[in-house]
């Protein structure tokens, strides 16, 4: 069934204005400490004012204290399993083992993913955000430290 004859040009669309130009999320290659369109991962995580800054620097340090969270899980996981292997008897720890390694492959896939988000947020070059991260991850380091920092950090 051919439609070509059918006429779609006022469909509703000719009211929008589009001479307002919309704000472009600004890209730096160089160090900055300017917030304006700035842009954090996403177009639609935007810096518009102050309040929004704040907010985001605070996101920011919450996000990357959490990062330091998940290194903590991963790290009590490992030592609950080998005092679970410890206890089991010789024919059952082989399957118990190749379990645990699947659980230690996920928090380390969550741990590379989140730890190249958090370079990410690095490289919008902002020095705001890059003092939010350093804030994040000491905050983290304090509250979730609780067993010595077997493994290095990742990305940042």
């Amino acid at each position: 069934m051919a439609h070509s004859h059918m006429d779609h040009g006022d469909m509703g669309h000719g009211d929008m204005d589009h001479d307002m130009p919309m704000p472009m999320c600004s890209m730096n290659m160089l160090f900055t400490w300017k917030t304006e369109n700035l842009c954090i991962i996403f177009e639609s995580w935007r810096v518009t004012g102050l309040w929004s800054l704040i907010v985001t620097l605070f996101g920011i340090m919450v996000l990357t204290a959490g990062y330091e969270a998940v290194r903590d899980a991963s790290r009590r996981y490992e030592q609950r399993q080998a005092i679970v292997l410890e206890s089991m008897p010789r024919n059952a720890v082989a399957d118990q083992e190749g379990k645990g390694k699947v659980a230690k492959a996920a928090f380390y896939a969550v741990q590379v993913f989140y730890s190249f988000f958090i370079m990410l947020l690095f490289m919008t070059y902002n020095g705001w955000v890059m003092i939010a991260v350093g804030v994040g991850a000491f905050i983290g380091y304090l509250l979730f430290s609780g067993s010595s920092a077997s493994k290095s950090a990742a990305c940042h």
